[in-house]
């Protein structure tokens, strides 16, 4: 777990080297053990380490081939080098490290990168130096658990871990309006923009190659569509299940520095730690406790951990929440308007102490089907299948109608999902009609189209919709909100979080299960919940769920009222055009008179506040 950049296609070192020197700088808090830095010939590579895996100067990066021609610089873990490091060795490599980096030099070497990022198995941000081909080659793991972000200058090219590297390095500046827009939309830029023009994301499952100042990109792996006609049953798919998992998390425990698991009050953290104790590792489960706050899990977890006789701590987290907002715009080199980033923060924060690698439960949710809007979308989809084909035109002759009776919100959601899709519930989110329908967006925004919400509405998008969804999810809100949060929060206090859920061989399997398979009996997670009820206790399995909380809405409305009215008098936002004058004075006049903040007046406060720190 580290922070990678690196510089090509300058020639003049005198110009190149302090341009990666700051992107270096930018990223340290990433790598707090250590920094490299190597050239070639018009290419630089950057490192900032944080030692996990052999701590001595043998698995120092930028890592080299024994002939210099090969550099590579490696975020993350791959959590099989063992299996692939035995196979180099039969094919007649040696090796003078102890740590998985070494394994990717080499198998680069021995088989290219496409083979190579198909054996394995893990999460990674890579970048090479060819030096004989004079090619960079840039890699990302299948879900995107790493970041990795790039910019051309020119001919020239940089690559990092964050957008603040590429800023730090001059190759980024100019504010995106296609990156302001979405995150007024979603509280987050998606993989598909930046906040900053001129900036990109490799995206989940993708390989880069820079040449000669051309870029070529391609894809070596996708989210599997679910086999609709799979035959698996679901006793088959609960024990192949359990024995993914058992895999997984025993992957997971390789380490040369101390290893803690996150124990909440749910099934997927719970589920972790029970196959932590199969694995007869000697690990201490962390419960980050809030006093006096009603998302308390400390009492549940504490049975939890007895059942699984399991060492535990409770970390408690402070209540004073003067500072959060500042971290949060310091930790996340885009603005981030996720609430439990917070939380990601303040736990990071209280278990760093403790242990340099933790186990988590995150991904139970998204692959096992556990947020509560899947079985109406499944619901939808059925419903679909037995419509005809003119229903979809029909409704939406129909529906102006609809839009007259405030009464029919919800059903007249509902059959735009029975009808159209995908697009029917993208063009329900509660983004951006918040700020059209008062008139807060300002010139440079005002007459800006958003793609997601103009997905095409189609009887066969209705009839596939849990299909689309979770491909849409997968490469919007999971890889852009959910895997951004997690590195973000862990990575500013040198934490290296992994989550056995994200393991891609329990992907590969689970997601080709049938979304009613997943949710068998309507019951959220199902398959998950069985193996609880079998392996820990009903009570487990049947907890609500309920994850870490951070009260941003009440605060807004409460104490940190003055701050963004403060705000109002002196915005940037508004000055540049991006917001309508007065907006955020609006707004807060708004929150005083009904007592009560949204989300959308969070994101603004969030982005002021991200806005002011780059000025």
């Amino acid at each position: 777990m580290c922070g990678i950049t690196g510089y090509v296609g300058e020639n003049n070192n005198a110009e190149a080297e302090p341009i990666l020197r700051r992107m270096v700088k930018a990223i340290e808090r990433r790598g707090p053990d250590g920094e490299g830095v190597e050239n070639w010939p018009g290419a630089w590579l950057g490192h900032r380490r944080l030692a996990i895996l052999d701590l001595s100067d043998a698995g120092r990066q930028p890592m080299l081939s024994e002939d210099g021609a090969v550099g590579v610089v490696f975020n993350g873990c791959v959590y099989n080098f063992l299996e692939l490091r035995q196979e180099l060795e039969q094919l007649g490599h040696r090796f003078r490290s102890m740590c998985d980096t070494e394994v990717v030099v080499r198998g680069y070497q021995q088989w290219g990168v496409d083979d190579l990022a198909r054996r394995m198995r893990g999460m990674f941000a890579i970048g090479i130096w060819d030096n004989p081909r004079a090619t960079l080659t840039l890699l990302r793991d299948r879900l995107g658990v790493k970041p990795l972000l790039y910019a051309r200058r020119g001919k020239n090219f940089g690559f990092a871990s964050t957008a603040a590297a590429l800023v730090a390095g001059g190759l980024a500046k100019e504010i995106s309006a296609a990156g302001i827009l979405e995150f007024l939309e979603f509280g987050y830029v998606t993989d598909a923009h930046s906040i900053y023009e001129g900036v990109s994301k490799l995206g989940a499952g993708q390989i880069l190659e820079w040449k000669d100042g051309e870029i070529t990109e391609r894809t070596y792996w996708r989210l599997p569509d679910p086999e609709e006609n799979s035959r698996i049953g679901f006793e088959e798919a609960v024990e192949e299940t359990e024995r993914l998992l058992l895999e997984s998390v025993k992957l997971r425990l390789i380490s040369d520095v101390k290893v803690g698991a996150l124990l909440s009050g749910g099934i997927d953290s719970a589920l972790v730690c029970w196959a932590v104790r199969q694995a007869q590792a000697d690990i201490t489960a962390f419960t980050v406790s809030m006093p006096n706050d009603p998302a308390d899990e400390t009492e549940a977890t504490r049975r939890t951990a007895a059942l699984l006789g399991i060492p535990h701590e409770v970390i408690s987290l402070p209540s004073d929440s003067s500072g959060l907002l500042e971290e949060v715009t310091t930790a996340y080199s885009e603005p981030f308007g996720a609430q439990s980033a917070m939380a990601m923060l303040s736990v990071s924060a209280a278990v760093k102490p403790h242990a340099t690698v933790l186990l988590t439960g995150d991904g139970g949710d998204d692959l096992f089907l556990g947020y509560w809007f899947y079985p109406t979308y499944l619901k939808t989809e059925q419903i679909a299948r037995i419509l005809p084909d003119f229903a979809g035109p029909l409704w939406r002759s129909l529906r102006p109608v609809a839009d007259a009776i405030p009464a029919l919100r919800r059903p007249k959601h509902f059959a735009d999902y029975i009808t159209g899709g995908l697009g029917g519930l993208t063009r329900a989110h509660d983004g951006l009609p918040f700020y059209q329908q008062r008139g807060l967006l300002g010139p440079r925004l005002k007459q800006m189209p958003l793609a997601q919400r103009e997905i095409a509405l189609t009887m066969d998008a209705a009839r596939h919709m849990m299909r689309e969804l979770l491909q849409y999810q997968q490469r919007t809100w999971f890889v852009s909100e959910f895997m951004t949060k997690v590195d973000g929060g862990a990575m500013h206090h040198a934490l290296e979080a992994r989550a056995p859920f994200l393991d891609q061989k329990l992907w590969d399997f689970a997601a080709k299960l049938p979304p009613s398979l997943r949710l068998q009996g309507g019951e959220l997670k199902t398959i998950l919940r069985t193996i609880v009820r079998r392996r820990i206790s009903p009570e487990v399995a049947n907890r609500k769920k309920q994850g870490f909380t951070v009260p941003v809405e009440r605060w807004l409305a409460g104490p940190w009222l003055e701050s963004f009215s403060a705000m109002g008098r002196d915005s940037v936002l508004e000055k540049q055009g991006w917001l309508a004058p007065g907006a955020l004075t609006r707004c807060a006049d708004e929150v005083r008179q009904t007592g009560r903040a949204t989300r959308q007046v969070w994101f603004l406060m969030v982005l002021e506040t991200w806005m002011r720190a780059k000025l």
